[in-house]
C-alpha cells in the first residue's frame, strides 16, 4: 500500500521594531547620564510599520510627473546605471551641435580678457601696513645660550690663514669639506679636479650650460659567427681571443656547433659572449664544454637569459679543469639571486684555487665578503707560485675528483711481479693538491709553527 505523506508550509509573520536611543552626557564637577530611549518614526508611524507595503504597488499608482519628481530626489548607489540616469541634473536645451574644443577655448579666453577686475577696496600703497604685523616669538633662553656656546677659537694662526687666503682657496676648502651649497657645480667639479677656478665666477656665480662632448658610436661587430666556429672546430692555433658581443643573429645550431668544437680547443684562452641572447639550454651547453675544455682562462657571458640555478651550473663546471682565471656572468634574466644561490655560488667558489676575478652581483655581505677573501688567497697564492718557479694551472683542489682515481686504480687487478704503488692519502678540505703527469703532491699551508722550526734548523745548521 503506498503511503501518502502530507506536507504542511509553516508561514511566520515577524514584526520588526527599530529603537533609536539617545545618550546625553554633560561634564561638569558633577557628572550626570541620562538615556532616552525612544522607538524611531517616520511620518508619525513607527518604521517597522513600513515593512509589509508593497514598494511595487505604491509606485504603480504614481503618475509620470510624480515618478520624475521622485526620481529627482532619489540617488540610486548603482555602478552599472550610467552617469545620466544617476544624476538630478537635467537639461531641456537642444544640443547645438558637435563640440568644437578650439572653439570653446577662444570664447573662455575672450570671456576672461572681456571681464573686467574687480576693483580694489583700498588701492595699494608702498610702505603703507594694513593689519596686523607678524611678530616671530623671542627665543628661548636655552637656544640662545646654545648659540653663543657654539662660537669656536680656531687660534689665531688658523684666523690668519683664513683671512688671508683667495677666493679660490676657500672655495677649494668648501669643497674638499663637501659645503656643496656655498658654490655652485662648476666651481665645486674644479675644486675637486684641481683644475682652477672658471674666469668670471665668484661666490654668486651662475653655473653655465656647456655643449656635451660628442662621443661616436661604437662600430658594430664584424666578426663571423660561422668562420669564428670552423677556426674553433679546427683548433687554430692563432686563434686566442673570440669576441661574439652584441651579435644577436647567432642561432642555437650555431651555439651548438661552437661549444661542440670548444670541447676539443687547446688554444683558446678569451671567450666573450656578451649580449647574444644565451638561454639556459644553451648555458647548459656551455657548461658541459668548461667541463672538458682546458685551455680557456677567461669567460664573460653577461647580459644574457640565464637562470640563476644555471649560473650555480656554470660556477660548478669550473672546478672541473679548473683553468678558469675570470669568469663573469653578470646582468641576467634574474638581477637578486636569494640567499640559497648566492650560497652555493660562494661554497663553489670557496672550492676553486685557480679563479681570480668573479663578475657577480652578490646582494648578502657574507657571501661578497667570501668570496672576495678567497679570491685575494688565489692572487697571493699565485705570486708565491710565480716567484718559486711553480705552476699555478691545473691544481685540483677537489678530495672526490681523487678518491675516484684512487677507487679506478683499486679496480685494476695487481701483477704479483710488480711492485704494489704506495698509498696515496687523500688530503683535507684545507690543503692545496697540485697535479703533475707523474704524480700527486700534496702541499699543505705553512703554518707558523713551521716557520719556527724551519728557521731554528736552519740556525743550528749554521
Amino acid at each position: 500500500m503506498a503511503e501518502t505523506y502530507e506536507e504542511y508550509e509553516e508561514t511566520h509573520h515577524v514584526t520588526r521594531k527599530s529603537v533609536t536611543t539617545f545618550k546625553i552626557e554633560e561634564t561638569s564637577s558633577s557628572t550626570t547620564t541620562k538615556t532616552i530611549t525612544t522607538p524611531a518614526k517616520l511620518y508619525g508611524k513607527d518604521v517597522g510599520a513600513y515593512d509589509d507595503i508593497d514598494v511595487d504597488e505604491l509606485l504603480a499608482q504614481l503618475s509620470p510627473e510624480e515618478i520624475t519628481m521622485l526620481a529627482k530626489e532619489v540617488d540610486p548607489d548603482d555602478s552599472f546605471l550610467p552617469p545620466s540616469q544617476r544624476t538630478n541634473y537635467e537639461c531641456d536645451k537642444a544640443p547645438t551641435g558637435p563640440l568644437d574644443r578650439k572653439k570653446l577655448i577662444d570664447h573662455i579666453n575672450k570671456q576672461a580678457l572681456e571681464t573686467p577686475d574687480r576693483p580694489e577696496l583700498e588701492p595699494f600703497v608702498p610702505g603703507v601696513v594694513r593689519g596686523k604685523k607678524w611678530i616671530p616669538p623671542p627665543q628661548a633662553a636655552k637656544l640662545q645660550a646654545a648659540d653663543e656656546q657654539i662660537a669656536i677659537d680656531l687660534g689665531d694662526e688658523y684666523e690668519q690663514a683664513l683671512s688671508d687666503a683667495t677666493q679660490e682657496e676657500i672655495i677649494d676648502l668648501a669643497a674638499i669639506l663637501g659645503f656643496h651649497s656655498m658654490m655652485n657645480q662648476d666651481q665645486y667639479h674644479a675644486s675637486l679636479l684641481n683644475k682652477g677656478q672658471p674666469v668670471g665666477l665668484g661666490w654668486d656665480g651662475i653655473t653655465k650650460s656647456a655643449i656635451p662632448k660628442i662621443f661616436p658610436a661604437e662600430a658594430p661587430n664584424t666578426t663571423d659567427p660561422e668562420e669564428t666556429i670552423q677556426r674553433i672546430k679546427s683548433d687554430d692555433s692563432k686563434l686566442v681571443e673570440v669576441n661574439l658581443n652584441n651579435i644577436k643573429t647567432i642561432s642555437d645550431e650555431q651555439f651548438d656547433k661552437l661549444f661542440e668544437a670548444l670541447k676539443s680547443n687547446t688554444h683558446l684562452e678569451v671567450l666573450s659572449l656578451t649580449n647574444v641572447g644565451l638561454t639556459d639550454r644553451t648555458a647548459l651547453m656551455l657548461a658541459a664544454a668548461l667541463e672538458q675544455n682546458h685551455a680557456l682562462r677567461v669567460l664573460n657571458v653577461e647580459t644574457n637569459f640565464i637562470s640563476p640555478t644555471v649560473i650555480v651550473t656554470l660556477v660548478k663546471s669550473l672546478l672541473t679543469q679548473m683553468t678558469i682565471e675570470e669568469f663573469r656572468a653578470s646582468n641576467q634574466r634574474s638581477q637578486v639571486f636569494g640567499n640559497k644561490i648566492e650560497m652555493e655560488i660562494t661554497e663553489l667558489v670557496e672550492k676553486n684555487t685557480t679563479l681570480l676575478r668573479l663578475g657577480l652581483h652578490l646582494e648578502f655581505n657574507d657571501a661578497r665578503h667570501r668570496v672576495a677573501a678567497h679570491l685575494q688567497r688565489n692572487i697571493d697564492r699565485i705570486r708565491v707560485d710565480k716567484r718559486d718557479g711553480r705552476s699555478s694551472r691545473g691544481s685540483y683542489y677537489r678530495p672526490v675528483r681523487i678518491e675516484e682515481e684512487l677507487a679506478e686504480m683499486s679496480d685494476v687487478e695487481e701483477e704479483p711481479e710488480e711492485e704494489e704503488e704506495p698509498e696515496v692519502e687523500v688530503p683535507p678540505a684545507d690543503y692545496d693538491v697540485e697535479e703533475d703527469p707523474d704524480n700527486v703532491v700534496i702541499r699543505p699551508p705553512p703554518s707558523d709553527d713551521e716557520d719556527i722550526k724551519k728557521k731554528s734548523l736552519t740556525a743550528a745548521a749554521v
